[in-house]
């Protein structure tokens, strides 16, 4: 049997900017593939141009002296390829987005219900748009939805506001849903009920999902797959029991090590020191090497390309076989 062509797949992502310090390389050389039915995860510190790479999968990413280059493919079609008009049939109803703060992109002057109308008025063909809105809402768990679809986005708790996010984004049948920092400011109680949401509709709607996270917790609970990213750049990738249990990048290691534990004290939390290179000035060689304990002279001098550690899981790290 002939498997099925991956929901998502990118290669050779890059998303470089024009300053007066000269090309921010911001996103540069991403790989990833998602397939269907799966949720994969892109980890990483802020900076690390995990949610730019989310933005670019739909070309949403706008700035002065952009450039934006590789392969996008979205449900098969080249993205990159696409015109104004394609990518606006291809937004929403193919690849759609769950953002981290659903205040700041629900508009406070137009009901939810409205707002998830008019997504479904640009996507779908259906009888009855009010239906289709009480449907939806019903479906991530709003009660009473044919009477909440005419509050406003501040008469909602920060949980429900972010499972109206989910609705818009859930209203015309994506193939896939990008994820960016979706349970953000909520509490843990909250953010297990958003995922056992997403998780539930993930299965129920046959979606893909990626979640753009720094939330290692989340990412084991909810993911099948994971890539780390650092500075623009993809340093490791595999499923994630084998990335979480066997890492082979120092970057990783560090994130694991920086997690909370609660079945040990420990008299100071763990770190990663130092911070994330500005784009524009990124150093030689690795560029996690000024912050690596582990870095050699071939580190400083030369970037690292991707090794296989095992089937599928991979490492961009000159001395990792050293460090396991």
């Amino acid at each position: 049997m002939t498997p099925s062509p991956p929901i998502l797949e990118v290669s050779g992502l890059k998303v470089h900017f024009g300053s007066d310090e000269g090309t921010i390389r911001a996103v540069d050389g991403v790989d990833l593939i998602v397939q269907e039915h799966e949720t994969v995860a892109v980890v990483g510190e802020s900076g690390c141009g995990k949610s730019l790479t989310a933005l670019a999968l739909a070309r949403l990413v706008s700035g002065p002296g952009l450039s934006q280059s590789g392969v996008i493919k979205v449900a098969g079609a080249d993205v990159m390829g696409l015109s104004e008009s394609s990518l606006r049939q291809l937004r929403g109803a193919t690849i759609s987005y769950i953002f981290q703060d659903p205040m700041a992109f629900l508009n406070p002057v137009m009901t939810v219900g409205e707002q998830i109308a008019e997504v479904i008025r640009l996507h779908r063909n259906v009888p009855c748009v009010t239906d289709e809105v009480v449907r939806v809402l019903k479906r991530v768990g709003i009660p009473q939805p044919e009477t909440r679809r005419t509050s406003y986005p501040h008469e909602f708790s920060g949980g429900m506001q972010q499972r109206v996010m989910i609705a818009m984004a859930l209203a015309c049948h994506p193939r896939i849903v990008v994820a960016d920092e979706p349970t953000t400011a909520l509490d843990v109680t909250i953010q297990a009920q958003i995922f056992d949401l997403l998780n539930d509709l993930r299965d129920t709607l046959n979606m893909a999902v990626l979640l753009i996270t720094h939330n290692l917790g989340l990412v084991a609970r909810n993911a099948s797959r994971v890539y780390v990213m650092y500075a623009g750049q993809i340093v490791e990738a595999g499923p994630v029991p084998a990335v979480l249990k066997k890492a082979a990048h120092p970057y990783t290691r560090g994130l694991i090590a920086a997690v909370p534990r609660m079945n040990r004290p420990v008299e100071r939390m763990v770190g990663i020191e130092g911070c994330v290179p500005h784009p524009a000035r990124l150093p030689k060689g690795c560029r996690f090497h000024p912050r690596c304990p582990y870095a050699g002279d071939g580190c400083r001098n030369t970037e690292p390309v991707m090794q296989t550690v095992e089937e599928g899981h991979e490492v961009r790290c000159h001395s990792w076989k050293q460090i396991q």
